[in-house]
């Protein structure tokens, strides 16, 4: 069990990186959902430039992240590692973003974003991308504590930003000379991004003494072993970036233009409801990832990433129960304005394919191991597909529930490919008789209790300690040794 207990240390630790950010982020919510500060247009139209940040900044990293993980744990001169991975993303993200910089009024005519706002979107970018080596390295050596303070200064003062330039900076510019200076009306959105601006060049500040470790330079061969690793990823990522994001921007394509940014802003304030399956999913994902990794070589690895993958369903279930029982309590908490609660139908869809979603990344332990990463490639654009066409013919007919269904559909089959797709070439003896019965027993229960049994509380908790005793009755063993 020691393993085990490493796993979930670290998964703790990440999780704080993670959760704790993140929950600060949902003073964002409110704050950008209420009527003062934002329009559901102007939500919308901040959700749908957030929506690009995801490709761009797939693109930007081309897989050179997982690729860095798994070449630090396999070659011997992991210094070289280091060195070909900081130079390689650093070069390519001064040359992309200088190129994208001088094409920057061609872009926004493109990609339908304002020149005003691109400009910090392509800083943000480039800030963002100069850390991504950085951080994966303190990951790789196992500090968990210092990549988790970093990360929370980062979202801290993000926030901070945020609250002081949308909420204080109006009424102290009008008692204050200096404030008046910066102060600007109807630039709100402007202030949301500079916000993000100062953030991102802080955490490069705190990150810089990495680079006294790196010496510029690209070993060739090394660095086209890593490539070839890393392009299957990327193709994965950009797949992964339209399932994840690109909802929001068929939506502004594909409806009228005079409701396409209310329908992105409703869309986008629910969906923040399913923050709570994506936290778990993304903290349990950034501990295992070195895990797989590092324990790849031990004796029979393949029983502990079952047993891992038994663990998270099991988690997962309850947590997937609870947020949507509580989503009416939880909801006015978040979203601030009764406006955008139309789109309350999507959030057991939502929670039900980020659920998906973190099984399919335990499940993609076998292609990773064994450097098949073009079958995450294949699966990943497998999803894409479904995802745009899906999105394509029920937008149309149905709005943003179309993109709701769309998800669930890309991500289920998503999860079902790589789990017969890592029978046949890394086979791990997982309990499907258990795994059956969270994923039949939860989904059951929030969709039926959702659309039949909404507010009545009776039914919502019975639902939850159902769960919570089979879980009990199934895992007591295991619960027990992880309590000792």
């Amino acid at each position: 069990m020691s393993g085990f207990k490493s796993l979930f240390k670290q998964t703790f630790i990440y999780g704080l990186a993670t959760v704790l950010p993140r929950m600060l982020s949902f003073i964002l919510v409110p704050l950008y959902t209420d009527p003062s500060v934002l329009s559901r247009a102007e939500y919308g139209e901040v959700s749908f430039i957030f929506a690009y940040f995801v490709l761009f900044n797939v693109v930007l990293a081309y897989g050179m992240e997982t690729a860095f993980f798994r070449f630090f744990n396999k070659e011997e001169n992991q210094k070289n590692v280091l060195n070909t991975s900081a130079t390689s993303l650093t070069v390519s993200s001064l040359a992309v973003l200088g190129i994208a910089f001088l094409f920057r009024n061609q872009i926004s005519s493109l990609i339908e974003i304002d020149l005003q706002y691109l400009n910090l979107v392509f800083l943000i970018l480039l800030l963002d991308a100069l850390v991504i080596i950085p951080f994966a390295w303190l990951r790789a050596t196992s500090q968990p504590t210092k990549y988790a303070i970093i990360k929370i200064l980062n979202v801290a003062v993000n926030l901070g930003l945020n609250v002081f330039l949308l909420v204080y900076l109006k009424d102290l510019a009008e008692t204050n000379s200096i404030f008046n200076s910066i102060y600007k009306p109807k630039f709100e959105i402007n202030y949301i991004f500079i916000s993000n601006v100062i953030a991102s060049a802080l955490t490069l500040v705190w990150l810089l003494p990495f680079y006294r470790k790196v010496k510029f330079k690209i070993d060739i061969k090394l660095w086209k072993k890593m490539m070839n690793y890393a392009l299957p990823v990327l193709i994965a990522g950009v797949a992964y970036s339209i399932n994840e994001t690109f909802d929001r921007i068929l939506l502004k394509e594909l409806l009228p233009e005079n409701i396409a940014d209310d329908q992105i802003g409703m869309y986008s304030a629910c969906y923040k409801l399913a923050l709570f399956m994506t936290l778990f999913a993304t903290a349990f994902r950034l501990g295992i990832e070195p895990y797989f990794f590092s324990h790849s070589k031990t004796k029979d690895p393949q029983k502990n990433y079952a047993k891992i993958l038994e663990f998270f369903i099991a988690f997962g279930a309850i947590i997937l129960v609870t947020v949507v029982v509580f989503a009416d309590i939880i909801k006015p908490i978040i979203i601030r304005s009764e406006a955008y609660y139309d789109a309350m139908w999507i959030v057991p869809f939502i929670l039900l394919a980020n659920f998906c979603l973190g099984i399919y990344h335990n499940l993609s332990v076998w292609y990773k191991i064994t450097d098949r990463t073009k079958y995450g490639a294949y699966i990943s654009v497998f999803g894409a597909v479904i995802t745009l066409l899906i999105n394509y013919i029920l937008i149309p007919k149905i709005g943003f529930k179309g993109s709701a269904i769309a998800t669930l559909c890309a991500y289920s089959l998503m999860m079902f490919l790589s789990y017969f797709f890592g029978r046949k070439y890394y086979p791990i003896p997982y309990n499907l008789k258990k795994i059956v019965i969270y994923l039949l027993v939860s989904i059951s229960f929030s969709f039926i209790y959702f659309y039949n049994f909404r507010g009545n509380y009776f039914i919502g908790f019975t639902a939850i300690i159902v769960l919570l005793g089979i879980v009990y009755q199934l895992e007591k063993n295991e619960i027990k040794k992880l309590l000792k």
